[in-house]
């Protein structure tokens, strides 16, 4: 494995200051946008329009919490998204999605609940850049992690070779559990941003196999 990427998801930080939120946050490795539409999960939050009028060099990872994913792809990717995740249980054609964000040249994503089986992705793997293991029920930032998928990750790590993204109550400590098992990315919110200085608690994470 190579070295521990950490996404931080914006969903924790202040809105009122978005861009220097960011800024705070420039040691990240991506920037984590969760994009709820009040139906697959009961919050709403931000559209294309949001990273397009954001400034910075890191690259955006969109995180489609929404029931249509496909009508989505075209509008974030020229907003600058660099990849797109998806959920396996909100389409019927998983190949047809992943087919549709590689067509608008981003990288790929599926993400799966953690009552999700791996048996929905198996035979696309090949086709997906990364998979993400929600670690909570999507939708709401601060959540306890669920310690129930960690064989999960160990399972997908046996069989896969792609990024695999870890995002729900992670911390230090279930940073290390999830890496241990097989996690490249660590997405983290609230303890990124309830840190005083956000940028210290990247780092805790990105070097949270060492303690």
């Amino acid at each position: 494995m190579g070295k521990l990427k950490v996404s931080v998801s914006i969903l924790s930080a202040d809105f009122s200051k978005l861009q220097s939120e960011i800024d705070r946050v420039s040691n990240a490795d991506m920037l984590h946008i969760d994009v709820m539409d009040s139906h697959f999960v009961p919050e709403l939050t931000f559209g294309p329009v949001v990273i397009k009028n954001l400034a910075t060099k890191l690259p955006f990872d969109v995180h489609l919490m929404v029931t249509n994913p496909e009508k989505h792809i075209e509008p974030f990717a020229q907003a600058g998204a660099d990849a797109i995740t998806f959920h396996a249980e909100a389409v019927a054609d998983i190949k047809k999605v992943i087919d549709k964000i590689h067509a608008a040249g981003l990288k790929a994503g599926v993400a799966l609940n953690p009552d999700t089986p791996l048996d929905p992705i198996e035979e696309h793997l090949e086709s997906i850049d990364r998979v993400l293991i929600m670690s909570v029920f999507p939708g709401y930032a601060g959540q306890k992690f669920i310690p129930d998928v960690v064989p999960k990750i160990k399972a997908l790590r046996a069989r896969y070779n792609g990024e695999i993204a870890v995002d729900g109550g992670i911390n230090s400590e279930t940073g290390k559990i999830v890496a241990e098992a097989g996690a490249d990315i660590l997405v983290a919110a609230s303890f990124v941003y309830k840190n005083p200085e956000p940028a210290k608690a990247v780092e805790e994470l990105r070097n949270c196999l060492n303690n």
